[in-house]
């Protein structure tokens, strides 16, 4: 009886220990999220004084879409012969962009126009350098599709997904449970990783968030002269990601054998007119203009310097600007001090 009395007595303060283990376990995980509740943090940062990018009510953002279209940024799967990707023309050390004059594709096969980042795309109002395209996604769906770049070909590329079980397994996670991987859904998806690549950083950025130290003479007084009526860059290269979102013609050749903008609209008018691009992170972008024929940030200054050749379309703000040689160094001191060098090191936008 005694034997039995102790084996009561220590069962009892087992079933005890375990109740009171149970009931702290409860306790501490009152305050987590379920797996698929939300959460309150955002999966992405905007930069100080940036507006929130705005997602497609067809195409939310979530944590696991932004990742899943990370991964499928770096897979050259998504093209013909597996060997180019996205990033093969979107460098992170390059500021997503690829050094050379045109990109290349497929076969190693030229394209026509200098490859523009993807950085800041968010606040794009049209894509490519033309502006055929109104979304990310629709841009993103073009440069696989297009022979010249991946030459995707999609009944093949939906089979390659769908034989991946990793990709299986993380579609259903990014766009619900039963959801097959298709080419088209990778599109949605990398575009949502693209919105998220923002970059506002730069020395500039500190300059104008109020550390007036940020900055040197030079930077300054180019910055001046680079917002001023004298100059007029601004009037283009506007607002936070400096660009207007719109087409101008701005006197590089006398004769457009690519004629940009006019491709689309058929206007005579928007011959030889291109979309103003983003200047953030000027300087690792080289070379430049939609053809890549301007190679140094010295080169650029001394077009619009010179006002650029005659041309019907030309917008009348390039003109000669007679800038002494010391004016152009304090212009480009400036459009150096718009590198953003976190960008180059964010983990959230490598492979």
């Amino acid at each position: 009886m005694k034997i039995l009395a102790v084996s009561k007595s220590k069962i009892l303060q087992a079933n005890t220990m375990v109740l009171t283990f149970v009931f702290a376990i409860s306790i501490a995980l009152m305050g987590c999220p379920a797996p698929d509740q939300p959460v309150n943090e955002k999966p992405y940062t905007v930069p100080q004084g940036f507006p929130e990018p705005i997602f497609p009510t067809d195409n939310p953002a979530n944590a696991e879409k932004i990742e899943l279209g990370r991964k499928l940024f770096y897979d050259p799967m998504l093209s013909s012969d597996k060997t180019v990707a996205c990033a093969s023309c979107h460098k992170q050390e390059l500021a997503f962009t690829d050094g050379n004059q045109v990109s290349r594709g497929v076969n190693r096969e030229l394209g026509t126009r200098n490859s523009p980042t993807i950085v800041n795309a968010a606040y794009n109002e049209r894509l490519f350098w033309d502006g055929r395209s109104a979304t990310i996604e629709e841009q993103a769906l073009a440069a696989a599709t297009n022979p010249a770049e991946m030459r995707a070909v999609e009944p093949v590329i939906d089979l390659r997904l769908q034989q991946d079980s990793a990709y299986s397994i993380e579609f259903a996670r990014a766009f619900g449970n039963g959801t097959k991987p298709t080419t088209r859904l990778s599109m949605k998806a990398i575009a949502t990783f693209v919105r998220t690549v923002l970059s506002g950083s730069s020395r500039y950025d500190e300059f104008n968030n109020g550390n007036k130290s940020a900055l040197n003479d030079s930077e300054i007084r180019g910055k001046d002269l680079f917002f001023s009526s004298r100059t007029q860059c601004s009037d283009c290269h506007s607002g936070h990601n400096f660009t207007d979102n719109q087409f101008h013609s701005t006197g590089l050749f006398s004769h457009y054998y690519d004629e940009g903008r006019s491709d689309v609209t058929k206007l005579p008018s928007d011959v030889g007119s291109f979309k103003t691009p983003s200047l953030r992170n000027i300087a690792l972008t080289a070379p430049y203009e939609h053809d890549g024929h301007l190679t140094t940030l010295e080169a650029v200054i001394e077009h619009y310097n010179s006002g650029g050749k005659n041309f019907v379309n030309k917008d009348n703000r390039v003109r000669k600007l007679n800038l002494t040689d010391a004016e152009k160094q304090d212009l480009i001191a400036f459009l150096r001090s718009l590198t953003d060098n976190t960008l180059l090191v964010n983990k959230r936008f490598a492979k």
